[in-house]
C-alpha cells in the first residue's frame, strides 16, 4: 500500500492519480482546503471530497468509477407512467441552495452524520455563485420535491448528490439531466462516483480509474452551454 499524500492548506497540490492508495475507495489525499481553486482543480483532475463533521478532509479517486453516458439512460415503464403526469416542473439553477440542504437533510435526522457539511454547503454555493456548480430541480404545484446538484466540467457533470420528497423525483431529475447533457454536449458523461442499486438502475455502469480519467480529459475542453436558469414543464422535455 503506498504512503497517502498530506496537503498543505494555504497550496494543496494533487499528488499523481498512481498514488491512489490499492484499495476499492481510491482515498488519494488528505488536508488541503475547500477553496473554490482547489475545488474546480480536484474535478479537473477527477477528484473529489468527501468526509464527515470531525474528520479530516478526504480526497477521493475511486479505482473504478460510477458513471452514466447520457444516451443510455434507463426509463423503467413505472417512471415513464410517472412522467406522464402534467403538474411536474423541471427547472435548473433556480434554486441551488435549498437542493444542497435538501440533500444534507436526510442524513441529519435522528443526528446522523453527514457528508455534506457546513462548510462544503458554503463553498459548493460559492462554485454555484461563480458559475461552476449547478443544480436540477423538480418542482410540483410551486414545490421543490427533488433535484441533484454537480459540478460542470467541459462535457461531464460530475454529479454531488440528489434528494426525493415525491416518489420518484430524484430519478426524474436524473433523467432530465441525460436529455440535458445529450442536447447541449452531444452526449458527454454523468459522474455519479460511487455505484449503488439506485444509479445502477438508472444505467449506471462501472468503469476503470484509467477509463474514466481519459475520457475526463477528452471531455473536459468540450464546451456546454449550460442553460441560465432554464425551465420547462414534463413530460415536453422528457424521454
Amino acid at each position: 500500500m503506498q504512503e497517502l499524500t498530506f496537503l498543505d492548506f494555504d497550496n494543496p497540490v494533487f499528488p499523481s492519480q498512481d498514488k491512489a492508495l490499492e484499495n476499492p475507495d481510491g482515498l488519494l489525499a488528505v488536508g488541503g482546503n475547500l477553496q473554490p481553486e482547489t475545488l474546480i482543480s480536484a474535478y479537473h483532475q477527477g477528484i473529489f471530497p468527501w468526509y464527515e463533521d470531525g474528520q479530516p478532509l478526504l480526497w477521493w479517486s475511486p479505482a473504478e468509477r460510477a458513471v452514466i453516458y447520457p444516451d443510455d439512460i434507463k426509463v423503467s415503464r413505472s417512471l415513464r407512467k410517472t412522467l406522464r403526469q402534467t403538474d411536474w416542473e423541471v427547472r435548473l439553477d433556480s434554486d441551488f441552495l435549498s437542493v444542497i440542504e435538501h440533500c444534507a437533510a436526510p442524513r441529519k435526522k435522528g443526528n446522523e452524520d453527514t457528508w455534506i457539511t457546513d462548510e462544503m454547503m458554503s463553498s459548493y454555493f460559492e462554485l454555484h455563485r461563480m458559475g461552476y456548480a449547478h443544480s436540477l430541480e423538480i418542482w410540483r404545484h410551486d414545490k421543490l420535491v427533488g433535484g441533484l446538484y454537480g459540478v460542470l466540467v467541459g462535457a461531464v457533470f460530475c454529479g454531488e448528490s440528489m434528494f426525493s420528497v415525491e416518489k420518484d423525483a430524484s430519478k426524474i431529475a436524473l433523467v432530465q439531466l441525460a436529455i440535458i447533457m445529450k442536447e447541449r454536449t452531444g452526449g458527454g458523461l454523468i459522474d455519479c462516483q460511487l455505484s449503488n442499486d439506485h444509479l445502477l438502475s438508472m444505467g449506471a455502469v462501472t468503469i476503470s480509474r484509467q477509463n474514466f480519467l481519459a475520457t475526463l480529459e477528452g471531455l473536459a475542453d468540450q464546451p456546454c452551454k449550460w442553460p441560465d436558469k432554464w425551465q420547462c414543464k414534463i413530460p415536453d422535455c422528457s424521454v
